[in-house]
């Protein structure tokens, strides 16, 4: 940040206009009059949560600078007592995501990410429809063992454009933009229907635990959500690729040198393993996902057993989004305890006119609000913005409050602009991709994912009994 800072010092002043006006604009909301019927602290607790949505949204300041100025404002302020601003440290899911970092360091400082993607990647150019099935197969499978979207963009798209460039497809052609493409948005939006996968699952399950205490098993959120928003959504994104970047390859023998696994990829594959079984089977013995992930990290850096020095918590793995998902978790917390999300939630529902039994209109609408909070702000911020407003969503459907929860990550599983999804934006940088070449991809494919999948998916709830009381 402070690089582009010094290379584009405009960008920096017009930044500081930008947060100055914030600060004012927050300012007046504090203190002006309550409107007629709203307490004075729904109106300090609606600046503050301006305040920090905006900052989300627009990026002006870094994410982990954002959640710890929450902090101290929601405390100072006293716009809700401590232990429900700092609720979010007590959910299980913030320490998925902190034994996710640990986990995803590991794939990454092993050498097993690679290893693997280059093997399995190496083998199959024989066709540019091969390589793209493989691509996208493998950027949804890799979502299952490397919980960090960004950390699997990062580390899968060298591999990915390596070999591209063996199979005939220089850096800059159709068919390479069509390779990095495929294994960008199927990382992402693939990956959202995989509990432990990507932001915005884990700050939608800990908004559930945090606020309606309901928990979002691993087993459970996979049969609800992968079918067609992982496996069908994968060979969408896999056919519209060959449809519009299809360029002719050339055979490749062999791209990856064969060299024997080391002892810590063999023990990372086994804490990996392991803990895919853990999670697999939670319906059986109730270990939320969180404590698996944790127990995972552990493993990853215990003497002996682990992969990696336990120095690596202070020197590689960056606890930013650590703090960003428990100042996300405690922003909707304390939506829920001073009722703003209540009225919120009047308002989107007179707008929405859910109905009890018009359970088919019912799931495009909360799907459609749910996308469309995504144009507004970036991914991680739609489930914290919806989901204080669950509560009112299933009672004027007529819907399990888990349902609702359901439909709102439906809504977040699709992006249309990049800018939604942080990690997206960092990989279309890394892969030198336009804006241009990247949204007559995303536009067809929301288009696509609107009419076709949604429904589909609705179809599918549908035959598994959900939603049901």
């Amino acid at each position: 940040m402070t690089a582009a800072f010094v290379l584009y010092p405009e960008k920096k002043d017009l930044n500081n206009r930008l947060l100055i006006a914030l600060v004012i604009v927050a300012a007046a909301i504090y203190f002006m009059p309550p409107l007629a019927g709203i307490p004075a602290s729904m109106m300090h607790v609606a600046a503050v949560v301006f305040f920090t949505m905006t900052l989300l949204a627009t990026g002006l300041l870094s994410e982990y600078v954002t959640a710890l100025l929450f902090f101290l404002l929601a405390t100072l302020l006293a716009i809700a007592p401590a232990p429900v601003v700092f609720s979010g440290f007590a959910s299980s899911t913030l320490w998925l995501v902190f034994g996710g970092l640990i986990v995803a360091e590991g794939v990454n400082s092993t050498g097993l990410g690679k290893r693997v993607a280059a093997m399995v990647l190496g083998r199959f150019t024989l066709s540019y429809e091969m390589l793209i099935a493989v691509t996208v197969a493998f950027s949804t499978a890799l979502a299952f063992v490397m919980p960090a979207t960004l950390g699997r963009i990062l580390l899968l798209l060298p591999v990915f454009g390596a070999v591209a460039e063996h199979a005939g497809l220089p850096r800059g052609s159709k068919g390479h933009d069509g390779v990095c493409l495929a294994a960008i948005m199927s990382t992402y939006q693939c990956g959202t229907a995989v509990l432990p996968a990507n932001a915005p699952n884990l700050v939608l399950a800990g908004a559930s635990e945090t606020l309606y205490g309901v928990h979002l098993t691993y087993a459970e959120y996979l049969l609800v959500q992968f079918p067609i928003m992982g496996f069908v959504k994968g060979l969408v994104i896999a056919l519209l690729t060959c449809w519009m970047m299809k360029e002719a390859t050339r055979p490749v023998k062999e791209v990856y040198v064969r060299v024997a696994m080391r002892p810590e990829e063999w023990r990372l594959t086994i804490i990996l393993i392991a803990a895919l079984v853990v999670w697999a089977t939670d319906v059986v013995h109730g270990i939320q996902p969180g404590w698996v992930a944790l127990a995972a990290g552990l493993a990853c850096i215990f003497p002996t057993v682990g992969v990696m020095s336990p120095a690596v918590l202070n020197e590689k793995i960056r606890l930013g989004s650590f703090f960003y998902v428990a100042a996300v978790l405690g922003l909707g917390a304390v939506l829920s305890e001073s009722d703003l999300a209540k009225e919120m939630g009047d308002g989107v529902h007179a707008l929405l006119h859910l109905e009890r039994g018009s359970d088919f209109l019912n799931f495009m609408s909360l799907t459609l609000l749910s996308s469309s909070v995504g144009l507004l702000t970036t991914n991680p911020v739609q489930p914290a913005l919806l989901a204080p407003l669950a509560g009112q969503f299933a009672e004027a459907s007529g819907w399990p409050i888990k349902a609702a929860l359901m439909t709102i990550a439906v809504g977040f599983t699709t992006i249309i602009l990049p800018y939604q999804v942080p990690p997206v934006v960092v990989g279309l940088q890394a892969a030198g991709l336009s804006l241009r070449t990247t949204l007559r991809f995303t536009v067809p494919l929301a288009i696509i994912s609107a009419i076709l999948l949604v429904p589909l998916d609705y179809a599918w709830w549908k035959l598994i009994g959900y939603p049901s009381q």
